[in-house]
């Protein structure tokens, strides 16, 4: 399998959401409660001696996804020919059936979304899967106005931007392999 990660480049990023916006209107959420690509502010320090920087947080299609050992109804799975993780959206319960929403409960960065409807079916960021196989990038790295993101197997990614795994306000977990590489901005207080 060629593992499809992202990548994000913390020096780069403004916290535009430009990304997330992108995301939104290319998938037409008109929930305001669904959002696949998400933007964390980091914030440290004290004034005057201040850092601050962003996080750009899809889908990290873990190659060992916690929120597909999770579900009940085995409505996740993982595609062999690029590790994305995708959603059976007939097989899911929804979140008034399925009890405590576990893929939700299991994933570190809370990417299974179910939004307000009644009994809503879980749905992620699938990498923009029909974009990927039609030979386009995903929404969010074309969108993104400093070139901060981008997508492609793993070792294409790590030999483009090194295998640096962590950033400020992410911390990789051996047990369910996040697929990410990283350009992470230094703690540097101004």
């Amino acid at each position: 399998m060629n593992q499809f990660g992202f990548y994000f480049n913390q020096t780069r990023c403004i916290g535009c959401h430009t990304c997330a916006v992108a995301c939104k209107d290319w998938h037409d959420h008109h929930d305001p409660s669904i959002n696949w690509m998400q933007i964390k502010t980091i914030e440290k320090g004290k004034f005057p001696h201040l850092f601050l920087t962003f996080l750009a947080v899809p889908c990290y299609q873990c190659e060992e996804p916690s929120c597909l050992a999770a579900c009940p109804q085995n409505a996740i799975s993982k595609r062999e020919t690029d590790g994305i993780v995708v959603v059976d959206q007939d097989k899911c319960l929804g979140k008034e059936k399925c009890e405590n929403t576990p893929c939700l409960k299991s994933c570190r960065s809370k990417s299974p979304q179910f939004g307000q409807k009644v009994n809503a079916k879980m749905q992620k960021c699938d990498f923009c899967k029909d974009r990927l196989s039609a030979g386009k990038q995903p929404i969010c790295v074309e969108a993104c106005p400093m070139f901060a993101l981008d997508i492609n197997t793993i070792p294409e990614l790590q030999k483009k931007y090194g295998k640096q795994k962590e950033a400020q306000g992410f911390i990789y977990s051996p047990k369910i392999k996040q697929a990410v590489v990283f350009t992470p901005k230094p703690l540097v207080y101004s």
